[in-house]
This record gives C-alpha cells, sequence and structure tokens, in this order.
C-alpha cells in the first residue's frame, strides 16, 4: 500500500483528524485535504502520484534533428572519427537540411539518453593537467613513430611530425622500419614545404639522439647546422610528446575502421587521407574549434634562432631532365640551370641567404653557384667566381653532411 493509500485511509476510515495524520506521516495538512479530495472525487486512482511532465514542449528537438544526430553518430563511428557532441555540431553547420543546429548540450543530452556516451570513470579531470601550447606556428615540431600492420600481419612503422601549436601534421609517412635516414629526409621536406622550425621534441629513440652514446646522428647535425633548438623527453614519459602521442591514437582508431592495407604504397595512402581530413576538416577543440590547417595559416612562424653562419640551409635534389632543379625562396619557386650534361644528376644544394651553391652528392664536384635574383623565375647559367666567404661555407656545412 502506498503512502498517499494509507494517509487516505487513516482519515478516512479511521475517521482521525487531518493534523494528526498530517503529523504522523511529516506531510502537511493541506497535502492531507488535497488526498482526500481526490479520493472523494474519483477513487483509489485519483490519489496515485502523478507525471509533471508538461502536456507540451515547444523546445523539444524535433524528431528528424534527433534522427539526424544518431545518424552521424554512427557514420563517424563507422569511419573511425570523432564521433562527439563537438564534432556532430560542427558537421551540423555544413549540412543544408536544417534551418537550426542543436547546441552542444542538446547533442550530448540526445546521445546520453540512447546511451550513446561512454562513462569515463578513470579519466583524469581537465584541471588536473599542466598542459604546454607553443604560441606561433613552427615554435616547437614534435615528432615520434608508431607500429602498424599490413594485412597479411607483416610489422611497418608510421613517422609523423606534427606543430605544436596547430597540430597540423606536417607528414605522416609508412615505411617498413624507420631509420635515422628517413627522419632526415622527412624532416628536410618539411622544412622545403613549410620553413624551418625554432625547435623539435622527440623521444630519447636512436633515430631522433645518440647523445646517450656520446655522439650526434645525421638528425642532430641538421638540427645544430640550422641553428634548430633540440629537445627529447624524459624517458618513459610518454606525457612530454602530448601533442604527437595522442595524435598516433586517433590515427590508429581511423585506420582500424579502413580495409586493410596490403603494402606499403595502399597504407601510404590511406595516411594521405586521413592526414588531409585531420588538417583541413576536423575541427579541434584546443584550437577553438578550428581546422589544425586554420591555426597554422593565421599567424606568423616561428623559426631558428640559432646564429651559426648566418640563415642557411640544405637540401638534396636530382637534376631534371632539362638539366635543371628548383628551389623555393620566399614562398616562390625558381628553376636554376644547371646543364644538360648533368642530368638526374643527384645534389645538394646549399643556401645561405640568396648564395647558393649546388654540389653533385656523389664526387663532391661544384657544379654551380649563384647568387639567387628573387625578381627571375629562371636563373639561366653563369660563370660565378666562388667567394672565400662560399667557401668557408660550404666547407663547413661538408663536414658536418
Amino acid at each position: 500500500m502506498t503512502k498517499n493509500r494509507i494517509i487516505v485511509t487513516s482519515v478516512v476510515l479511521e475517521d482521525r483528524s487531518k493534523a494528526d495524520v498530517a503529523r504522523d506521516y511529516g506531510v502537511s495538512s493541506r497535502w492531507v485535504h488535497t488526498l482526500v479530495r481526490r479520493y472523494l472525487e474519483g477513487g483509489w486512482d485519483a490519489i496515485e502520484p502523478r507525471s509533471r511532465r508538461p502536456k507540451s514542449s515547444p523546445t523539444k528537438t524535433k524528431p528528424e534533428i534527433e534522427a539526424e544526430i544518431l545518424r552521424l553518430r554512427r557514420e563517424l563511428t563507422a569511419q573511425g572519427q570523432d564521433a562527439g557532441p563537438h564534432t556532430i555540431h560542427f558537421h551540423f553547420h555544413l549540412s543544408t537540411r536544417f534551418d537550426t543546429v542543436p547546441s552542444v548540450a542538446t547533442i550530448w543530452r540526445i546521445l546520453d539518453r540512447h546511451d550513446l556516451i561512454t562513462p569515463q570513470p578513470r579519466k583524469r579531470p581537465r584541471s588536473s593537467y599542466t598542459r604546454f601550447q607553443a604560441e606561433l606556428p613552427n615554435e616547437t615540431w614534435q615528432s615520434d613513430f608508431t607500429h602498424w600492420h599490413l594485412a597479411d600481419s607483416t610489422g611497418v612503422e608510421i613517422l609523423t611530425f606534427l606543430d605544436d601549436h596547430s597540430r597540423l601534421a606536417l607528414s605522416v609517412t609508412a615505411n617498413r622500419v624507420t631509420t635515422g635516414q628517413i627522419v632526415v629526409a622527412d624532416f628536410r621536406r618539411n622544412i622545403q614545404e613549410y620553413g624551418p622550425p625554432a625547435s623539435t621534441l622527440t623521444d630519447n629513440g636512436l633515430v631522433f639522439t645518440t647523445r646517450v652514446r656520446g655522439g650526434k646522428n645525421a638528425f642532430e647535425n641538421d638540427l645544430r647546422l640550422l641553428g634548430i633548438t633540440q629537445k627529447n623527453g624524459r624517458p618513459n614519459h610518454p606525457q612530454t610528446q602530448g601533442k604527437v602521442e595522442p595524435f598516433q591514437q586517433t590515427m590508429k582508431n581511423w585506420l582500424a575502421k579502413q580495409p586493410p592495407a596490403s603494402t606499403l604504397a595502399e597504407l601510404q595512402h590511406h595516411l594521405d587521407q586521413f592526414r588531409d581530413y585531420y588538417n583541413t576538416q576536423r575541427p579541434h577543440r584546443s584550437l577553438a574549434r578550428k581546422t589544425p590547417a586554420q591555426a597554422y595559416s593565421a599567424l606568423g612562424k616561428a623559426g631558428p634562432s640559432g646564429t651559426v653562419d648566418g640563415h642557411w640551409r640544405i637540401r638534396e635534389d636530382r637534376v631534371d631532365a632539362t638539366g635543371s632543379i628548383t628551389l623555393r625562396y620566399n614562398s616562390k619557386l625558381h628553376h636554376i640551370g644547371i646543364g644538360r650534361a648533368h642530368k638526374h644528376t643527384r645534389v645538394k644544394v646549399l643556401v645561405h641567404d640568396r648564395h647558393i651553391r649546388v654540389i653533385a652528392t656523389t664526387t663532391g664536384q661544384l657544379l654551380r653557384e649563384l647568387i639567387l635574383d628573387p625578381t627571375r623565375d629562371y636563373q639561366p647559367q653563369k660563370q660565378q667566381t666562388p667567394t672565400p666567404k662560399s667557401e668557408g661555407f660550404v666547407n663547413h656545412v661538408l663536414r658536418h653532411l
């Protein structure tokens, strides 16, 4: 018997006073009067608890919007993408089917009502983290590699370079094994496209540093010669690489939803797709819902603070069939004539401000030296006399390559 029935029974059948019953059962006299009146008018059913739900709810989310939220959740999850309320809210903004966009809180409540929110009771609160973020693009590049498997269970490795400020994935490459040469090659390609960073942040893997062995590897030599500060995290403390490690986990979640790649080329195709999506389409919560590409292009770029022989860089290239190589200066691509006699020759290009020297990689022969004319797209062949300064510059570089 419910409490309401006991109260009514005490008044109607036992003929007790309403005040005494209210005092004994810890309710107000007005509530006792209300229950008795309801009983006399409608019987026992009338005193059962009534729903407080409003008869109408003008602000209730429309069924078609709720269905779209659930559809987006399923679709994003199947694609291996983030499918949280913020991402679903972003995709609603891209849709032209609806005049209104539900708030993030509304999306969260709908997902929770359908048991689509995964509890994380052991997750540390955000307030407990001390977060670091570079103030400018190219202020710090983080790098790391992680393991993956092809369709036949062959183990491969994926190397990533990530800009700390914007989370822009500078490069993501698949390799049988990540070697020091591969790290240097990817690093130099990124410098060609994005300019040199002020610093790098990696773990203590031998492809990044050999200082524990008392020496320097090719990656460390490039950093030192370009005046780039090298930072390494504490051993067994992956939280130091706090941008690239979560990126790799997000990447793996996405790869797990794709058809297994049979070859490195197929895996690289998947990685290129993911990198494009991550950089240009996926909004990032820590970037005020901007994409990494938007955050990277929003501010000026930092650069090396070192002063090793002025501002210079090194790159590797191959003379094309027309006898030329290309070089980007101040975001503009220039063609430099070397001569058809040297076509397909691998070369090292040593750039000191606008002073350029092109050296054959295998023989060390100086193929071309010039002062770049930034007003001309093509730099025709001209015989120039090397200067003592340039000789000292190239000798210094070659000693450390």
